[in-house]
Protein backbone atom coordinates (compact mmCIF):
# COMPACT_ATOMS: atom_id res chain seq x y z
CA UNK A 1 0.00 0.00 0.00
CA UNK A 2 1.47 3.59 -0.98
CA UNK A 3 2.25 5.78 2.23
CA UNK A 4 -0.23 8.39 2.58
CA UNK A 5 0.98 11.93 1.28
CA UNK A 6 2.25 14.15 4.12
CA UNK A 7 0.21 17.12 4.73
CA UNK A 8 3.18 19.39 5.72
CA UNK A 9 7.01 18.65 4.55
CA UNK A 10 9.83 20.13 4.18
CA UNK A 11 12.18 20.55 1.16
CA UNK A 12 15.88 21.31 0.30
CA UNK A 13 16.94 23.68 -2.10
CA UNK A 14 20.28 23.32 -3.46
CA UNK A 15 22.34 26.61 -4.47
CA UNK A 16 25.54 25.66 -5.73
CA UNK A 17 28.76 26.67 -7.18
CA UNK A 18 30.04 24.60 -10.01
CA UNK A 19 33.57 24.06 -11.09
CA UNK A 20 34.84 22.98 -14.34
CA UNK A 21 34.97 19.06 -12.83
CA UNK A 22 31.83 17.58 -13.99
CA UNK A 23 32.72 14.47 -11.10
CA UNK A 24 33.47 17.04 -8.42
CA UNK A 25 30.59 18.78 -9.23
CA UNK A 26 28.10 14.92 -9.11
CA UNK A 27 29.74 14.45 -5.88
CA UNK A 28 28.87 17.35 -4.36
CA UNK A 29 25.55 17.44 -5.72
CA UNK A 30 25.42 13.99 -3.19
CA UNK A 31 26.76 15.62 -0.45
CA UNK A 32 24.59 18.39 -0.41
CA UNK A 33 21.35 16.31 -0.86
CA UNK A 34 22.34 14.05 2.15
CA UNK A 35 22.92 17.32 4.33
CA UNK A 36 19.66 18.59 2.89
CA UNK A 37 17.95 15.39 4.15
CA UNK A 38 19.66 14.98 7.18
CA UNK A 39 18.44 18.69 8.20
CA UNK A 40 14.52 17.47 7.34
CA UNK A 41 14.27 17.38 3.59
CA UNK A 42 11.71 15.01 1.94
CA UNK A 43 12.46 16.76 -1.48
CA UNK A 44 15.47 18.31 -2.70
CA UNK A 45 15.74 20.33 -5.91
CA UNK A 46 18.96 20.62 -7.59
CA UNK A 47 20.16 23.76 -9.80
CA UNK A 48 19.98 23.42 -13.68
CA UNK A 49 22.34 22.01 -14.96
CA UNK A 50 24.21 21.33 -12.23
CA UNK A 51 27.18 18.58 -13.53
CA UNK A 52 29.10 21.34 -15.40
CA UNK A 53 29.87 25.30 -15.41
CA UNK A 54 27.24 27.11 -17.67
CA UNK A 55 28.64 25.84 -21.02
CA UNK A 56 26.09 27.89 -22.90
CA UNK A 57 28.47 31.25 -22.73
CA UNK A 58 29.70 30.25 -26.07
CA UNK A 59 28.75 27.99 -29.05
CA UNK A 60 31.06 25.16 -29.07
CA UNK A 61 30.12 21.43 -30.98
CA UNK A 62 32.86 19.54 -28.24
CA UNK A 63 30.42 20.59 -25.87
CA UNK A 64 27.91 18.28 -26.89
CA UNK A 65 30.33 15.81 -24.78
CA UNK A 66 28.69 16.95 -21.76
CA UNK A 67 25.73 15.27 -22.18
CA UNK A 68 24.38 11.78 -20.88
CA UNK A 69 21.16 9.78 -21.57
CA UNK A 70 18.15 9.38 -19.22
CA UNK A 71 18.73 6.67 -17.26
CA UNK A 72 22.02 7.32 -17.06
CA UNK A 73 25.20 7.96 -14.80
CA UNK A 74 23.69 10.74 -13.01
CA UNK A 75 20.00 9.80 -12.97
CA UNK A 76 21.42 6.52 -12.01
CA UNK A 77 23.77 8.10 -8.84
CA UNK A 78 21.10 10.39 -7.22
CA UNK A 79 18.50 7.43 -7.40
CA UNK A 80 21.19 5.55 -5.32
CA UNK A 81 21.30 8.23 -2.87
CA UNK A 82 17.28 9.34 -2.43
CA UNK A 83 16.80 6.03 -2.04
CA UNK A 84 19.62 5.70 0.90
CA UNK A 85 18.20 9.02 2.39
CA UNK A 86 14.54 8.34 1.92
CA UNK A 87 14.07 11.64 -0.51
CA UNK A 88 12.34 12.60 -3.37
CA UNK A 89 15.02 14.24 -6.09
CA UNK A 90 14.66 17.04 -8.96
CA UNK A 91 18.16 16.19 -11.06
CA UNK A 92 18.71 18.56 -13.80
CA UNK A 93 20.68 16.70 -16.71
CA UNK A 94 22.25 18.04 -20.05
CA UNK A 95 20.03 14.66 -21.96
CA UNK A 96 21.47 13.04 -24.85
CA UNK A 97 18.01 11.80 -26.44
CA UNK A 98 19.87 10.50 -29.48
CA UNK A 99 22.62 11.46 -31.92
CA UNK A 100 22.49 15.59 -32.66
CA UNK A 101 19.08 15.61 -30.34
CA UNK A 102 19.86 17.04 -27.29
CA UNK A 103 17.36 18.59 -24.27
CA UNK A 104 17.89 20.84 -21.48
CA UNK A 105 16.02 18.02 -18.56
CA UNK A 106 14.95 17.91 -15.26
CA UNK A 107 14.96 14.16 -14.31
CA UNK A 108 12.00 13.75 -10.96
CA UNK A 109 13.64 10.34 -8.80
CA UNK A 110 11.43 9.55 -6.19
CA UNK A 111 12.44 8.31 -2.52
CA UNK A 112 12.29 4.89 -3.54
CA UNK A 113 15.09 5.60 -5.79
CA UNK A 114 13.06 4.84 -9.03
CA UNK A 115 12.95 7.61 -12.34
CA UNK A 116 9.20 8.95 -11.65
CA UNK A 117 9.80 10.47 -15.53
CA UNK A 118 11.48 13.43 -17.35
CA UNK A 119 10.40 17.20 -18.07
CA UNK A 120 12.44 18.95 -21.01
CA UNK A 121 12.88 22.65 -21.10
CA UNK A 122 9.93 23.92 -23.37
CA UNK A 123 11.25 27.94 -24.01
CA UNK A 124 14.70 27.84 -24.56
CA UNK A 125 16.39 31.37 -24.77
CA UNK A 126 19.12 32.91 -27.34
CA UNK A 127 20.55 36.10 -25.84
CA UNK A 128 23.87 37.22 -25.11
CA UNK A 129 25.86 34.79 -23.08
CA UNK A 130 22.49 31.92 -23.02
CA UNK A 131 22.96 30.66 -26.62
CA UNK A 132 20.65 27.81 -25.51
CA UNK A 133 19.44 27.27 -29.04
CA UNK A 134 22.73 25.84 -30.04
CA UNK A 135 22.36 23.07 -27.85
CA UNK A 136 18.87 22.45 -27.09
CA UNK A 137 15.89 21.14 -29.05
CA UNK A 138 12.51 22.54 -27.49
CA UNK A 139 10.85 20.21 -24.85
CA UNK A 140 8.16 17.86 -26.39
CA UNK A 141 6.37 16.14 -23.48
CA UNK A 142 4.32 19.16 -22.72
CA UNK A 143 3.90 20.82 -19.38
CA UNK A 144 4.12 17.64 -16.62
CA UNK A 145 3.53 17.53 -12.58
CA UNK A 146 5.05 13.86 -11.11
CA UNK A 147 3.56 11.94 -8.39
CA UNK A 148 5.98 11.44 -5.54
CA UNK A 149 6.12 10.50 -1.88
CA UNK A 150 5.73 13.87 -0.94
CA UNK A 151 2.05 14.30 -3.86
CA UNK A 152 1.90 15.72 -6.74
CA UNK A 153 4.60 18.15 -7.54
CA UNK A 154 5.75 20.11 -11.28
CA UNK A 155 9.10 21.09 -12.57
CA UNK A 156 10.32 23.96 -15.27
CA UNK A 157 13.19 24.63 -15.87
CA UNK A 158 15.04 28.42 -15.81
CA UNK A 159 13.51 30.64 -18.91
CA UNK A 160 10.40 28.44 -18.64
CA UNK A 161 10.05 30.54 -15.49
CA UNK A 162 8.84 34.20 -16.89
CA UNK A 163 5.61 32.32 -18.99
CA UNK A 164 2.32 32.10 -16.85
CA UNK A 165 1.11 29.46 -19.13
CA UNK A 166 3.87 27.06 -18.16
CA UNK A 167 2.92 27.54 -14.24
CA UNK A 168 -0.93 27.43 -15.18
CA UNK A 169 -1.12 23.96 -16.95
CA UNK A 170 1.26 22.43 -14.50
CA UNK A 171 -0.84 24.16 -11.80
CA UNK A 172 -3.61 22.76 -13.71
CA UNK A 173 -2.67 19.36 -13.18
CA UNK A 174 -2.56 19.22 -9.49
CA UNK A 175 0.80 20.26 -8.78
CA UNK A 176 1.15 21.66 -5.23
CA UNK A 177 4.74 23.09 -5.48
CA UNK A 178 6.50 24.25 -8.83
CA UNK A 179 9.76 23.97 -8.96
CA UNK A 180 12.32 26.06 -11.40
CA UNK A 181 16.15 25.00 -11.29
CA UNK A 182 17.62 27.81 -12.63
CA UNK A 183 21.49 29.40 -13.94
CA UNK A 184 20.64 33.16 -14.05
CA UNK A 185 22.75 35.75 -13.27
CA UNK A 186 24.00 39.36 -14.49
CA UNK A 187 26.45 40.46 -17.33
CA UNK A 188 29.12 42.01 -14.80
CA UNK A 189 29.08 45.58 -16.50
CA UNK A 190 25.44 46.03 -16.28
CA UNK A 191 24.95 44.94 -12.66
CA UNK A 192 25.47 48.31 -11.41
CA UNK A 193 23.02 50.04 -13.64
CA UNK A 194 20.39 47.57 -14.03
CA UNK A 195 20.75 44.47 -11.58
CA UNK A 196 18.87 45.14 -8.61
CA UNK A 197 15.47 45.55 -11.34
CA UNK A 198 16.65 42.44 -13.21
CA UNK A 199 16.33 40.34 -9.93
CA UNK A 200 13.05 42.08 -8.71
CA UNK A 201 11.60 40.99 -12.08
CA UNK A 202 12.61 37.46 -11.36
CA UNK A 203 11.47 37.10 -8.06
CA UNK A 204 8.50 39.11 -8.53
CA UNK A 205 7.78 37.02 -11.60
CA UNK A 206 7.85 33.82 -9.71
CA UNK A 207 5.59 35.47 -6.46
CA UNK A 208 3.29 35.61 -8.97
CA UNK A 209 3.19 32.80 -10.59
CA UNK A 210 2.24 31.57 -7.02
CA UNK A 211 -0.17 33.93 -6.74
CA UNK A 212 -1.81 33.20 -9.35
CA UNK A 213 -2.13 29.39 -9.17
CA UNK A 214 -2.30 29.05 -5.25
CA UNK A 215 0.56 26.79 -5.20
CA UNK A 216 3.97 27.01 -3.83
CA UNK A 217 6.88 28.24 -6.07
CA UNK A 218 10.72 27.11 -5.42
CA UNK A 219 13.33 28.70 -7.15
CA UNK A 220 16.95 26.99 -7.17
CA UNK A 221 20.03 29.24 -8.39
CA UNK A 222 23.42 28.76 -8.68
CA UNK A 223 25.90 31.22 -7.91
CA UNK A 224 29.30 32.31 -8.38
CA UNK A 225 30.97 34.24 -11.37
CA UNK A 226 31.78 32.14 -14.55
CA UNK A 227 33.83 32.88 -17.33
CA UNK A 228 33.94 31.02 -20.75
CA UNK A 229 36.59 30.03 -22.71
CA UNK A 230 36.83 30.60 -26.54
CA UNK A 231 34.68 30.17 -28.81
CA UNK A 232 31.91 31.85 -30.84
CA UNK A 233 29.65 34.41 -28.91
CA UNK A 234 31.91 34.09 -25.84
CA UNK A 235 32.75 36.99 -23.74
CA UNK A 236 35.33 37.78 -21.15
CA UNK A 237 33.36 39.31 -18.53
CA UNK A 238 30.90 35.95 -17.84
CA UNK A 239 27.93 36.07 -15.48
CA UNK A 240 27.99 36.55 -12.07
CA UNK A 241 24.91 34.16 -11.12
CA UNK A 242 23.09 35.93 -8.39
CA UNK A 243 21.56 33.00 -5.89
CA UNK A 244 18.60 34.10 -4.08
CA UNK A 245 17.08 30.74 -4.14
CA UNK A 246 13.14 30.79 -2.30
CA UNK A 247 10.37 29.57 -1.79
CA UNK A 248 7.24 31.21 -2.01
CA UNK A 249 3.78 30.21 -0.43
CA UNK A 250 0.59 30.03 -2.31
CA UNK A 251 0.07 33.94 -1.70
CA UNK A 252 3.03 35.10 -2.88
CA UNK A 253 5.28 35.29 0.57
CA UNK A 254 8.57 34.05 0.22
CA UNK A 255 9.17 31.16 2.92
CA UNK A 256 12.93 31.48 3.07
CA UNK A 257 15.15 32.93 0.83
CA UNK A 258 19.29 32.38 -0.04
CA UNK A 259 22.10 34.49 -0.36
CA UNK A 260 23.27 36.24 -3.65
CA UNK A 261 26.52 35.38 -2.76
CA UNK A 262 27.56 31.65 -1.71
CA UNK A 263 26.27 28.25 -1.36
CA UNK A 264 23.40 27.67 0.74
CA UNK A 265 21.16 24.60 1.42
CA UNK A 266 17.46 26.22 2.03
CA UNK A 267 15.20 23.93 4.08
CA UNK A 268 11.49 25.45 4.33
CA UNK A 269 8.42 23.84 4.77
CA UNK A 270 5.77 23.41 2.17
CA UNK A 271 1.97 22.61 3.92
CA UNK A 272 -0.67 21.91 1.83
CA UNK A 273 -3.56 23.53 3.94
CA UNK A 274 -2.02 26.47 3.59
CA UNK A 275 -3.05 25.84 -0.71
CA UNK A 276 -6.75 25.14 0.32
CA UNK A 277 -6.91 27.89 2.83
CA UNK A 278 -5.75 30.37 0.06
CA UNK A 279 -7.77 29.43 -2.64
CA UNK A 280 -10.97 29.35 -0.87
CA UNK A 281 -10.14 33.49 0.09
CA UNK A 282 -8.92 33.95 -3.43
CA UNK A 283 -10.70 31.99 -5.98
CA UNK A 284 -8.92 32.53 -9.63
CA UNK A 285 -9.40 28.99 -10.72
CA UNK A 286 -12.82 29.23 -9.86
CA UNK A 287 -13.67 32.54 -11.72
CA UNK A 288 -11.40 31.72 -14.92
CA UNK A 289 -13.05 32.18 -17.99
CA UNK A 290 -12.14 29.52 -19.74
CA UNK A 291 -14.54 30.02 -22.79
CA UNK A 292 -13.02 33.00 -23.40
CA UNK A 293 -9.14 32.41 -23.61
CA UNK A 294 -8.98 31.20 -27.27
CA UNK A 295 -6.40 33.47 -28.34
CA UNK A 296 -3.75 32.36 -26.08
CA UNK A 297 -3.11 29.61 -28.72
CA UNK A 298 -1.79 32.58 -31.04
CA UNK A 299 1.36 34.43 -31.39
CA UNK A 300 0.14 37.84 -31.42
CA UNK A 301 -3.24 38.56 -32.22
CA UNK A 302 -2.69 41.18 -35.21
CA UNK A 303 -5.50 44.61 -34.44
CA UNK A 304 -8.46 44.11 -36.94
CA UNK A 305 -8.54 46.98 -40.05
Amino acid sequence: MASPVPAKYKVGLVQMAMSSDTAANLQAAIAKVEEAAAAGARLVCLPELFRSRYFAQREDAALFDLAEPVPGPTTNALGTVAQRAGVVVIAPVFERRAPGLYHNSAAVIDADGRLVGIYRKMHIPDDPAYYEKFYFAPGDLGFRAFDTRVGRIGTLVCWDQWYPEGARLTALQGASVLFYPTAIGWHPAEKATQGAAQLDAWRTIQRGHAIANGCYVAAVNRVGLERPGGGEGATLDGIEFWGSSFLADPFGAIVAEAPQDREAILVAEVDLARIEEVRRGWPFLRDRRIDAYSGLGSRFIDPQP
